[in-house]
């Protein structure tokens, strides 16, 4: 129904109550008049992301129409939706003569109660965080946690904080996550959407669904800056800010901002530059999801990142709360940045532009880490899709290498190391490396697997550590080295090394194995109780065979392990 609909069936409902009595008329042309204005502060509140206020406006309204009035109980059925309150929503949605409809509110609205009817809740101080029955309940700590940091780090950098506790919505793959948004299947899996702030809320992908896991712990803050964003700014940001503030945001939680910007990604942009083929800030709008390409789409947020370093390293001091409070005011995005950054638009736009060519571009495209492919998976096409351990010969890892003798001595290190014959897999994996260096994730990670069968820790540490370089954040790099620094006893590392690898893969029973350890032995005991929990949930075990397995692995060599169910016998590597 629209705005003028609303006011209309109000307006019918009015006439109707005062019915018989003419000496009403003059009250009810004001209290018509009044009702108006109600609907349309409603609905200018929701618009702002300002629940709290559309609450308090909903329930002047009924004080003015009856209850049961179609306009009312829609506007009830709104507000309890983006409260979280599902049932009530839809309830009110259904008695409001919303049909229920591809792209309706009503259907969206059961779509969400229907998914997250039967989640598991956790709560802190400003978050509520709902997600399914099994594995997922291994995020929730750590992604409490990161919410809390970033809530700090925000009310610091922009000088907001939401008011009550902000939902946080976790689904199980990508068909879940266009049913509770407003994006198709499509767009979400042709640009590795893997998150939505929007309804008051986030709603963000398990990495359970994507097949290599990704940077679940940055997107939940990124997804927080965009709604703190909203909020602020009373949702007057464009796209293009909207997601150079997140983009720019999103490595608050864990640092200084501006951490978020991987090699590949420069690469891309560095590409892009020199090619005169970036995207134009007016085809950001209305969401980064709907451009063409996954590489559009990477090369647009790399593109807003680095306006909005330029605006908060050369504005001064407090420069992004005083962009969104020009913008919370009615200025427009142009204007904002000229009153904060004191360059007229088209100055600050040269400006942007030396400073893009300024930063330091790989001379080369580099291949995406696996967790910055979001493949996203389904059912059972992830156990497809996986790897069944280590040591099973998987060339499909190679497919990006598109150096042809690099590639075909890689894929001979993997028949070498399939054979176990490990000291040739490694003469073959060090021509592949020695042919392209740190450029290929998967060569470097194989390699140093095979320098680790072979026990060269040294070696394998330093291919490991240059290639967290390149391709910073890698699960698998970190793991590795985890396992390097265990057999090291090197405590700091392992803890650091393994946070890091869980911050992309968090389902990995040989993470929090490595963080049992490293806990126990700096006497971190709440990091301790963390690892136990998530071994009793990924292993399907009580903790006291959780203890019996930390005490077999620590009589190991804790560095060839499999924790992939209940505790194993010491395996010994095979150095053929």
């Amino acid at each position: 129904m629209t705005r003028l609909l609303f006011t209309a069936c109000l307006a019918a409902a009015a006439l109707a109550a005062a019915q018989g009595d003419p000496s009403d008329d003059a009250p009810l042309q004001q209290l018509k008049g009044e009702a108006k204005a109600r609907i349309q502060n409603i609905e200018q509140y929701l618009e702002d992301w300002d629940v709290e206020a559309a609450r308090a406006e909903l329930a002047e309204l009924e004080k003015l129409a009856p209850a049961d009035t179609e306009p009312v109980r829609y506007f009830k059925g709104r507000v309890a939706f983006e409260s979280g309150e599902y049932e009530a929503a839809v309830a009110e949605l259904k008695a409001s003569g919303v049909r229920d409809k591809p792209g309706s509110w009503l259907r969206l609205v059961t779509d969400t109660r229907d998914i997250v009817k039967d989640h598991q809740r956790a709560e802190s101080e400003h978050f509520v965080f709902l997600y399914p029955k099994g594995k997922d309940a291994v995020l929730v700590p750590w992604a409490l946690d990161a919410l809390e940091r970033v809530h700090a780090a925000l009310v610091k950098d922009l000088g907001h904080a939401p008011k009550g506790k902000i939902r946080v919505e976790i689904v199980k793959n990508a068909t879940e996550l266009s049913k509770v948004s407003t994006l198709t299947k499509e767009a979400i899996k042709t640009t590795g959407t893997i998150a939505i702030c929007k309804f008051n809320k986030l709603m963000v992908t398990s990495p359970l669904a994507v097949l290599k896991g990704y940077d679940w712990l940055d997107t939940l803050a990124h997804e927080y800056v965009h709604l703190v964003v909203s909020q602020k700014s009373r949702n007057t940001v464009p796209i293009w800010m909207h997601e150079g503030l997140a983009k720019y945001l999103e490595s608050r939680w864990r640092g200084p901002a501006g951490g978020a910007m991987t090699p590949s990604t420069l690469a891309l942009l560095g590409a892009r530059v020199r090619a005169n083929t970036l995207v134009p800030f007016e085809k950001m709008h209305p969401s980064m999801a709907l451009l063409p390409t996954a590489e559009d789409a990477a090369t647009a947020f790399a593109e807003v990142f680095f306006a909005i370093h330029l605006i908060d390293t050369e504005a001064g001091p407090g420069a992004l709360e005083r962009l969104l409070s020009e913008m919370a005011k009615g200025t427009s995005d142009k204007l904002s940045v000229e009153a904060v950054t004191k360059k007229r638009w088209p100055e600050f736009e040269r400006a942007w532009m030396a400073h893009l060519k300024k930063q330091p571009f790989p001379a080369e495209l580099i291949p995406p880490s696996a967790h910055e492919k979001k493949q996203l998976v389904e059912g059972g096409d992830k156990k497809k899709a996986e790897k069944k351990s280590e040591r099973d010969v998987s060339f499909g890892d190679f497919a990006e290498v598109k150096e042809t003798p690099a590639r075909k001595a890689a894929h001979l290190g993997e028949l070498m190391r399939e054979r176990k014959r490990m000291a040739a897999a490694a003469e073959h994996y060090q021509r592949a490396y020695a042919a392209v260096g740190d450029r290929y994730e998967s060569i470097s990670n194989k390699y140093a697997l095979t320098l680790l069968e072979l026990k060269q820790y040294d070696v394998a540490e330093k291919v490991l550590r240059a290639s967290l370089v390149t391709h910073p954040q890698s699960a698998a790099t970190n793991t590795h080295l985890a396992r390097i620094a265990l057999r090291a006893k090197k405590w700091d590392v392992v803890k650091q090394a393994s946070l890091d690898a869980l911050a992309v893969n968090p389902f990995d029973p040989e993470v929090h194995v490595a963080l049992y350890f490293a806990a126990k032995m700096l006497g971190d005991e709440g990091l301790r109780k963390r690892a136990v929990e998530a071994l009793v949930v990924l292993l399907d075990l009580d903790e006291a065979r959780v203890a019996e397995l930390a005490k077999r692995l620590e009589q190991s060599d804790l560095v060839d392990v499999d924790v992939s169910g209940a505790p194993p016998a010491p395996k010994a590597a095979d150095a053929g």
